[in-house]
């Protein structure tokens, strides 16, 4: 498996949404139709990010197995000890509390709170992207 390459598009087109979804929010701040629709962006894009980390391992690995219940620290943890993060466990620990409360965003205070986390996501999540490719070069 190690001679196959992983398949980065929607990771990609995830962040691209992202950053579109970031961009149109930072025009109307107080459109929270725009804001909704930014959040939901979030969330599939940390979702394909953490999906794209645990293949890259376990695409790498001599044991992919040992993936398979490996907890989502322990994924962080080596994936930042192989330099394909930016962040360690504790921002990581903030995006996915930031992913579990996103179906709380009809609470006005904790969509502020989940939109706040995004450009740190961003970066986090275009640097995975880059890592990944150079990986795959």
């Amino acid at each position: 498996m190690a001679d196959e390459k992983l398949d980065l598009s929607p990771l990609e087109r995830a962040i691209e949404r992202l950053n579109e979804g970031w961009t149109r929010y930072q025009q109307d701040i107080s459109d929270t139709q725009i804001r909704d629709g930014l959040i939901q962006r979030f969330e599939f894009t940390y979702e394909i990010s953490h999906k794209m980390l645990k293949r890259h391992l376990e695409a790498t690995s001599a044991n992919p197995a040992e993936f398979d219940d490996m907890s989502f620290q322990d994924l962080i943890r080596m994936g930042n000890e192989r330099g394909l993060l930016l962040g360690g466990w504790p921002e990581w620990r903030n995006y996915r509390d930031m992913r579990a409360k996103t179906s709380h965003t009809y609470d006005e205070d904790i969509a502020l709170e989940v939109v706040a986390c995004i450009p740190g996501f961003q970066g986090e999540a275009t640097y995975l992207h880059q890592k990944l490719q150079a990986a795959q070069a």
